[in-house]
């Protein structure tokens, strides 16, 4: 197999070569090819991965870990006593598979184009850690195989350099050396667990103290760390801000405006179509299109809140996001209409209130968000109303997912679970013609056929949140483009994607985020000093 590297640096998409075969750039929008990267491919696919990674416009970023610890520690009032227990977590657990999903923005294609590639590295720590039993059920439960880990994984070890070269050879602290010379944006979900993970196993033993941290972080990433959960909360200000309900919730508006030909903000997404030896490497993860409703489907209400619910696959209700999704927007129209019903009976004439961000709402995520206070109050009781009569519990202190692996896309469960079963009827509701699109071009019937055989529909596996990471990032920053206007802005965006939301990562129960700066109080780690002259081979 040979990789034709210097089309990775053109102004074309890449192009993968197999023998003598050469492939073409699809819209797959049915599926997304993910690279399945091990210990026994990884010194072949390495050159094609350190260019993606050079080349790309950004690079979005997700991990699955051994475990987490003490899941009340990690959410301390005190954010230093919350770092610390990060930092526990961090030492004595291990990342076992790391996603990477590089965006290359397209030029002479339409406006915010991206061509994206996805690589699933399976890891195994050469150390002793622990491996929770939860987050071996919920990893098996979610496909991932622990005897490939065992066999193939990719091996490394954790903290600082222990005698080997972090900058040369094939190896994971190697690549991780080359993803901070290539100096792009990193893009992560809830990325708090995920960079003190990074940090610790392919870069140096953490520091102690939250604000060493930070200002190492800065200085790592100069062009910025971007945390898709803090962009869904503080800025999209989605109904509910866990990773699968954002991705499908962008995917779908996005499929709306192009397939309706509107003029508004969207992107089109592309990937490299791959044949001969290297297409054994691709694992497809499906982006099945979204359904209507018929008749009435009994949703779970914590899943629909959260993306967790306690029963797991045994629940009785439906955990389908798309269908949470279209039960949603129903919600909010309805409330939408029953409020201006209210006001005209009133008599009010203003109108320009009639859509509250509020909408669906759940009540814990009210207090974090910039709003009218006379408009808040009234979506408060009206929801505190709807949760009492649908038998709701109220959801006190944010908690970290028990149920997952890795870090919880949504630490917001509530302290005590009522495992009674929680039931909301979503009534018919229609979904967009063509909402499994992701571009504009359609993949022909045998082309699909043939990537069924491989594709595979479940989520929660690194590589494929990383590209939903990245997807989200993406749209929201051609969304803000658009509200931000053509001009001077907007080559201002386009230097710093969002700007409003550079450098701040999303902190669970607080009303602010963690900033990622250097200030005049801290200084760097020694560790970090000297890892930094070896990264750029200069003192800084």
């Amino acid at each position: 197999m040979l990789v034709e590297l210097e089309q990775f640096g053109a102004e074309q998409p890449p192009i993968i070569l197999s023998g003598k075969k050469k492939t073409r750039q699809t819209k797959n929008v049915a599926s997304v090819p993910v690279i399945d990267v091990q210990s026994n491919n990884f010194k072949e696919l390495w050159p094609a991965l350190v260019v993606a990674i050079k080349t790309s416009s950004f690079i979005a970023l997700d991990t699955e870990l051994s475990g987490l610890g003490n899941r009340k520690s990690l959410l301390a009032e005190c954010i230093e006593d919350r770092y610390k227990a990060i930092c526990h977590a961090a030492r004595s657990r291990s990342i076992i598979s790391l996603g990477i999903a590089c965006y290359k923005k397209l030029d002479h294609k339409p406006p915010d184009s991206y061509l994206v590639q996805v690589y699933n590295l399976t890891l195994l720590c050469s150390e002793e850690y622990i491996i929770e039993p939860q987050s071996v059920q919920f990893l098996v439960q979610h496909g991932f195989d622990f005897n490939k880990q065992y066999s193939n994984g990719i091996p490394y070890c954790k903290g600082n350099n222990k005698g080997g070269s972090d900058d040369r050879g094939v190896h994971i602290r190697a690549l991780f050396t080359e993803l901070l010379r290539a100096r792009k944006p990193l893009v992560l979900h809830n990325g708090l667990i995920d960079m003190a993970f990074l940090y610790q196993s392919f870069y140096a033993h953490l520091p102690e103290r939250l604000a060493t941290f930070t200002a190492d972080l800065s200085e790592m990433f100069p062009a910025g760390v971007y945390d898709t959960k803090y962009v869904t909360e503080f800025e999209l200000r989605l109904t509910a801000s866990y990773l699968e309900y954002a991705y499908k919730k962008c995917k779908l508006e996005n499929s709306r405006c192009v397939t309706s030909g509107s003029p508004g903000p969207h992107i089109h997404i592309e990937f490299c179509q791959y044949v001969g030896h290297l297409s054994t490497y691709i694992d497809y993860r499906v982006c099945p299109a979204v359904p209507t409703i018929e008749g009435q489907t009994d949703i779970c209400q914590r899943f629909s809140a959260f993306g967790w619910c306690p029963n797991g696959t045994k629940c009785p209700l439906s955990h389908d996001t798309d269908l949470i999704i279209l039960q949603d927007e129903k919600c909010k129209e309805d409330k939408r209409k029953k409020r201006k019903r209210r006001r005209e009976k009133k008599g009010g004439l203003d109108t320009a209130e009639d859509c509250s961000i509020l909408d669906g709402v759940p009540q814990n995520k009210i207090p974090n968000m910039e709003v009218d206070k006379e408009e808040a109050a009234g979506d408060q009781q009206e929801t505190h109303e709807k949760s009492c009569s649908e038998g709701v519990p109220q959801m006190g202190t944010d908690q970290i997912d028990e149920g997952q692996s890795m870090k919880s896309d949504d630490e917001e469960n509530g302290a005590s679970e009522d495992k009674t079963d929680t039931r909301v009827s979503a009534t018919t509701a229609k979904s967009a013609e063509g909402s499994s699109g992701e571009g504009t071009d359609v993949h022909s019937a045998e082309a699909d056929v043939q990537t069924k055989k491989k594709a595979d529909a479940g989520s929660h596996r690194a590589g494929f949140d990383a590209y939903m990471t990245g997807y989200i990032f993406a749209y929201s920053c051609t969304l803000a483009k658009e509200e931000a206007g053509v001009g001077g802005i907007d080559r201002e965006l386009e230097q710093s994607w969002l700007p409003t939301c550079i450098n701040r990562i999303y902190l669970s129960g607080k009303a602010a985020p963690l900033n990622v700066v250097k200030s005049t109080f801290s200084k760097s780690s020694k560790a970090h000093i000297q890892k930094m002259e070896m990264v750029w081979r200069e003192k800084i």
